[in-house]
């Protein structure tokens, strides 16, 4: 058995202890106090969950709690500083606490032990609020750019609201009197007090998450500006903020407006205003659908009396009426003009006709034919006309055309003296001119 002079010294810090040299707990609990009693005061903001006052004790002890998580902080302080209060505290109250840590060796525990504790007061708490509010604007969290549109007719309806409250039945009476197949899905969670906002923060997460739910509804009725803070909230407003799903305000009466309205999708001024504004009136669209019925049917009728008085003046139009009558003008125009073609071409070839035999009659005047009719002859030899006498020496046959036949005959050679010189040639014994035409001879 190891003796105390036989056992290692005790480890100064903490980094020293080993297995064989641990830390006795009075040690720890001694190096924790000291290290906590070095700790500065602080001011720190709650809500008050617990307040527990022994009697005949000196000291009260109080739990805090953080109203947007679920963290808690042990309290103690003088019975003297709570029955100096002007108001006895109740649980749920908003407190600012002044005071510093200590802490407990022999129990290990831990406590704020306060010097000074105040209610925050209303004015205090609407300044605060307001700060959130201009904080959060800021942000753009209460633009109207970032709202969402609810859908006209929703699957289903995601309602947060306390259990069995005026607010859930206003909700669901005024929905189901509009709409009769609506759907909700019910959550219902604490509305007041310290575990409204987690609770509710909660619900609001799970119903974001089904994608059956296509609007969110926060409802609750009336009530003090104390009894609607968890509706102000910071978290409560950025969750409502960061969720995908519409979401609905419907806190308390119209003069009501916590921070929650400025983030929200829609708010409406009371629940039964939410179950209105949130499903359309089956009655009012059944009414728009009859009207709509009604404007077709009239524009369809009204169309067709159109079409048909359309159709009627085409049918009463003359080319409908007798289609005959354009087709027989129109033949007849087309006899006329056949019968100005055939005039034309009938005054045209007589034109030609009488051209043709003014030509011909002058063809026949200057012709061969009409030269033998005045007496001249035309001679040839050995087939070719005689043009000189060289042509025809003595003995040469000859061939004598003249008006009516042709005459053989044989030449007895040139005609003494009978020369012409070149002068005279082209004229006949009287010295006119004869006509200058082949084989043609006086």
């Amino acid at each position: 058995m190891t003796t105390p002079a036989q056992r290692p010294p005790m480890a100064e810090r903490a980094g020293e202890t080993t297995r064989e040299n641990p830390w006795p707990v009075r040690a720890l609990s001694r190096r924790m106090a000291e290290y906590i009693a070095r700790s500065p005061a602080a001011w720190i903001e709650g809500q008050l969950a617990q307040l527990s006052v022994r009697p005949g004790a000196a000291t009260a002890f109080l739990t805090l709690r953080d109203p947007a998580a679920d963290m808690s902080l042990s309290v103690s302080c003088s019975r003297a500083i709570l029955t100096g209060l002007a108001q006895p505290l109740r649980e749920g109250d908003r407190v600012v606490v002044y005071g510093k840590f200590e802490f407990y060796p022999a129990r290990g525990s831990l406590s704020l032990r306060v010097t000074e504790l105040h209610p925050v007061g209303l004015g205090e708490l609407l300044a605060r609020l307001q700060r959130i509010r201009e904080l959060l604007a800021a942000e753009g969290l209460t633009a109207a750019g970032r709202k969402k549109t609810l859908p006209f007719l929703p699957r289903a309806i995601g309602l947060i609201t306390g259990r069995a409250s005026a607010a859930e039945s206003d909700v669901l009476a005024n929905a189901r009197a509009r709409w009769p197949a609506v759907e909700f899905h019910i959550e219902n969670v604490a509305v007041q007090g310290v575990n409204a906002v987690q609770q509710i923060v909660l619900a609001l997460r799970q119903l974001d998450a089904d994608p059956r739910v296509d609007v969110i509804v926060l409802a609750r009725g009336g009530g003090s500006v104390e009894d609607l803070l968890p509706f102000s909230d910071e978290t409560l407003c950025r969750a409502v903020a960061s969720c995908r799903t519409p979401v609905v305000s419907a806190i308390g009466h119209e003069p009501d407006h916590p921070i929650v309205d400025d983030v929200a999708d829609l708010r409406c001024s009371t629940p039964t205003d939410a179950g209105k504004r949130i499903v359309p009136d089956v009655q009012a669209e059944r009414r728009i659908v009859e009207q709509l019925h009604a404007r077709a049917r009239r524009s369809l009728q009204n169309w067709v009396a159109h079409e048909q008085a359309r159709l009627a003046g085409m049918r009463s139009r003359a080319v409908l009426a007798d289609p005959h009558t354009p087709i027989l003008a129109r033949e007849q125009d087309v006899e006329r003009a056949r019968s100005r073609a055939r005039d034309l071409v009938r005054r045209r070839l007589d034109t030609e006709t009488a051209a043709v035999a003014h030509r011909r009659s002058q063809l026949s005047a200057l012709g061969p034919a009409a030269t033998l009719q005045r007496g001249y002859a035309v001679v040839q030899a050995a087939g070719a006309v005689l043009r000189d006498t060289a042509q025809a020496p003595a003995g040469t046959a000859l061939r004598i055309r003249v008006a009516d036949g042709a005459v053989l005959a044989t030449s007895r050679g040139a005609e003494p003296g009978d020369r012409r010189r070149p002068a005279d040639e082209g004229t006949d014994q009287r010295g006119a001119r004869l006509p200058e035409r082949e084989g043609v001879a006086p």
